[in-house]
């Protein structure tokens, strides 16, 4: 723990990414001296922010920007899963070019992992790449999306398929802005809670399981563990060439295909990756070896904390196709990531087609 800028006690974790490396700092009352923790020379930040979070926080940033020397503007996109595209990323270029953002200028992310992905892309390629910051203000962003250098926007049918890695200058986490978030924001940034736990085991599960008896108000030391978590397998692999990195997608083969399944508008992302961590448990009973008694304390987690017991709305055929067009399929074949034991992940995993048509029925029908 160290002090930032100030009395306030703040939680640090350094990222090192190849040959960036980059603070992540948590603590209450951050987004009041984002100004000063931004730093760097008097030159523009633009904040890109949605309709949502704009009037929380807009003005509360733009004015400790102003305070800071830095010259702010800021773009409000629309919400949602469903503006991830590239035709809202054109808005964005239109305006970073009519506001003569420059390569001493800043992009900053103010919202959750959509905002971040999409702002972030647009920082990576925007004059070869400026400045970014990430704001996040969801637990999903917080524990996940913000951290590790991911940026992407989706395609089609296909989540994230328009995409690069680029690394933040900086991600500033207040855990006070989670106070604003519904009920069903919370329960979907649990999702990647849950699947940091199942890969770290431990104390990180530990104190998973604790704070999933308070959900709307995760301790900071949660988070700080969940963000140390990642930054550890980022730093192995940040452009996911050795394969490290992989053991992150625990979830997300089924989650992303069920998300699309639902044309990104039936379940969240967080509520699509709780259904796919489900549905990793029960491959990874069948499949790598895990203990039935782990798996159920998986389930009973992922129910813990209000995540969907079971698959509605969509047709399983076309969770089935979509699973097939995973970004992940090498050969024809969609390499699961499954567990040996709780702490122990194993990535790559082939998975028969029946096996997969089987595990969708489960969630169907469980």
């Amino acid at each position: 723990m160290s002090a930032a800028g100030g009395s306030s006690a703040v939680l640090t974790v350094t990222v090192r990414a190849g040959g960036d490396a980059y603070d992540v700092l948590i603590g209450a009352g951050l987004l009041g001296r984002l100004g000063e923790l931004v730093g760097g020379p008097a030159t523009q930040a633009v904040v890109v922010c949605d309709e949502n979070v704009a009037p929380l926080y807009l003005e509360r940033v733009l004015s400790g920007l102003v305070s800071a020397g830095r010259r702010p503007s800021s773009i409000v996109l629309p919400p949602g899963e469903q503006a991830k595209t590239q035709a809202t990323l054109a808005l964005l270029y239109d305006r970073l070019y009519d506001l003569g953002v420059g390569r001493d200028d800043a992009v900053v992310a103010l919202g959750g992992g959509v905002v971040g992905d999409m702002a972030g892309y647009a920082a990576a390629t925007f004059l070869r790449g400026v400045d970014l910051v990430q704001v996040p203000t969801t637990l999903l962003a917080m524990v996940d999306a913000a951290v590790g250098g991911k940026v992407a926007v989706d395609y089609r049918e296909g989540k994230n398929y328009l995409g690069t890695f680029y690394q933040p200058r900086l991600v500033v986490e207040d855990p006070d802005t989670l106070a604003t978030l519904p009920e069903r924001e919370v329960r979907g940034g649990w999702a990647e809670v849950v699947k940091h736990g199942l890969l770290a085991g431990g104390p990180t599960l530990e104190l998973t399981e604790s704070g999933a008896a308070h959900p709307a108000h995760p301790d900071p030391r949660l988070l700080e563990a969940d963000v140390r978590f990642k930054a550890a397998v980022v730093g192995r692999d940040p452009r996911e060439i050795t394969g490290a990195r992989a053991i992150l997608n625990l979830g997300h083969t089924v989650g992303h295909a069920i998300e699309a399944a639902g044309a990104f508008a039936g379940y969240s992302h967080g509520e699509a990756v709780g259904l796919g961590l489900r549905a990793a448990l029960w491959l990874s009973e069948r499949l790598a070896g895990l203990d039935a008694r782990e798996a159920v304390r998986g389930q009973e987690l992922i129910s813990a904390v209000g995540l969907p017991e079971r698959l509605t709305g969509v047709a399983a055929d076309d969770v089935a196709r979509l699973i097939a067009r995973d970004k992940k399929v090498a050969a024809g074949t969609a390499g699961f990531v499954l567990l040996e034991s709780v702490g122990r992940p194993v990535a790559g995993m082939a998975v028969p087609a029946k096996l997969q048509s089987e595990v969708i029925a489960w969630l169907l029908n469980r």
